[in-house]
């Protein structure tokens, strides 16, 4: 049992005792209904590490009782899904349950490893469970992600990182022994950065360094006894997501050099060039927009130009682009503008479409006046002319951020719009 680090030790047993997802696993959640009519289809679960996909996996096979298999996608290649799948055809012959084959970390699989498991999935030899933290439409083979449902895990809050420690001191058969006070919790939530996972594997860390059974864990014991042995828990790859989170910020905060020093990290340690490029064209959208727009264009040549020529000659293009992106002026505007909007729908729903923006292909709709006062933009003023329902007219979801190029678009929108819009 000592030898068992405390994440597995104190692993749910059930699917009451899993701390957050209540979105999917919670009295009316998607996926929880669909365990509860024994009908689950084949899914990707996509989230962080450490909110738990393989604790949800292991619970779903054991909740509908069906045969669980387990492949890693680091260390399995076409052989050993082949191998499953002819185990699981085998079962179906003696009437058994459409087995359960959990795949973690899917997205590392190649082209030729996720069509392997089409035909098992597509006949229904196999309920495949995948496990991502990158985004299924770019790292999941269409044909896979259209017979299968993706379920969203959302990072764990402060709340239930809290409820996590305070399970473990007191349910884990050997913390339990102990008298642990979480007087102060802040810098195991910062170093965790929000993986359950690596909180427990910290938490266990420190417990075990204080010689006492008597133990007040503060914020300074933390960093007393965490922050130097740190990297032992970066074996599994979260040390992954800090980086490319440090590569991110150097690139918002101007730095060309701390930029390039955080994607050489990257490179040196093995990470998929494709994930690096996506990472950047996401970046000139979000933090440098139309700020320079040039930007959107030159990290799509990059991400193109490195799913062509592929690694070690994309490390220059990824440099060069990097270098770019550190030095082009920044706004999220467009990033600002986008989020006020859906906040407003979310608010305010499907409110009406105003009748003159409206299409109309037939007849009916002609008659019922759908069009009917459309300014053509290009022949008559834009700004006599309203193109918001008439519960939000005015609402200013976009401002311009103060650089040269936006504070262009101010003037120009300020001139149109005679101060119908605050800019």
């Amino acid at each position: 049992m000592q030898n068992i680090p405390l994440a597995e030790r104190i692993r749910p047993r059930k699917l009451s005792e899993v701390i957050g997802q209540k979105h999917l696993i919670g009295d009316k959640g998607t996926l929880k209904t669909a365990i509860n009519n024994k009908l689950i289809p084949s899914m990707i679960l996509w989230g962080p590490p450490g909110v738990g996909k393989t604790t949800l996996s292991n619970l779903i096979a054991h909740e509908l009782d069906r045969p669980f298999y387990t492949l890693s996608a680091i260390n399995s290649g076409v052989k050993d899904v082949r191998e499953v799948i002819h185990k699981a055809s085998s079962l179906g012959l003696f009437g058994k349950d459409i087995p359960i084959l959990f795949i973690d970390e899917i997205h590392r699989f190649s082209k030729a490893q996720q069509d392997s498991l089409l035909g098992a999935v597509e006949k229904g030899v196999i309920t495949l469970i995948g496990a991502t933290t990158e985004n299924p439409s770019f790292e999941v083979i269409s044909a896979l992600l259209s017979r299968s449902q993706v379920y969203v895990l959302e990072s764990l809050s402060r709340d239930d990182l809290q409820d996590l420690l305070e399970r473990a001191k007191t349910e884990d058969e050997i913390l339990s022994k102990l008298n642990i006070t979480l007087k102060e919790t802040e810098s195991l939530m910062q170093i965790s950065g929000g993986d359950a996972r690596k909180l427990l594997n910290i938490f266990e860390l420190v417990v075990s360094s204080v010689d006492s059974t008597e133990i007040i864990i503060t914020n300074d014991l933390v960093l007393e006894k965490a922050q130097q042995n740190i990297v032992r828990y970066d074996k599994n790859g979260e040390q992954h997501y800090d980086i490319i989170s440090a590569f991110i910020k150097s690139i918002r905060g101007s730095d060309p050099n701390g930029a390039v020093y955080w994607l050489a990290r990257m490179i040196e340690g093995g990470e998929d060039v494709k994930f690096i490029a996506r990472r950047i064209l996401i970046l000139a959208s979000e933090d440098i927009g139309n700020a320079n727009p040039t930007a959107l264009v030159i990290a799509n040549n990059c991400f193109q130009a490195v799913n062509v020529i592929g690694y070690p000659e994309s490390r220059i293009t990824l440099s060069q682009t990097v270098i770019y992106l550190a030095c082009s002026p920044k706004s999220n505007s467009a990033y600002l503008a986008i989020n006020e909007a859906q906040a407003e729908v979310k608010i305010s729903g499907d409110l009406s479409i105003p009748l003159h923006l409206r299409n109309a292909p037939t007849k009916l709709m002609k008659e019922l006046g759908y069009g009917n006062d459309y300014l053509y933009s290009h022949n008559k003023s834009t700004n006599s002319q309203e193109f918001l329902p008439e519960e939000i007219i005015g609402n200013s979801f976009y401002k311009p951020a103060n650089n040269s190029k936006e504070n262009a678009f101010k003037e120009g929108l300020k001139h149109l719009w005679k101060g119908k819009y605050k800019y």
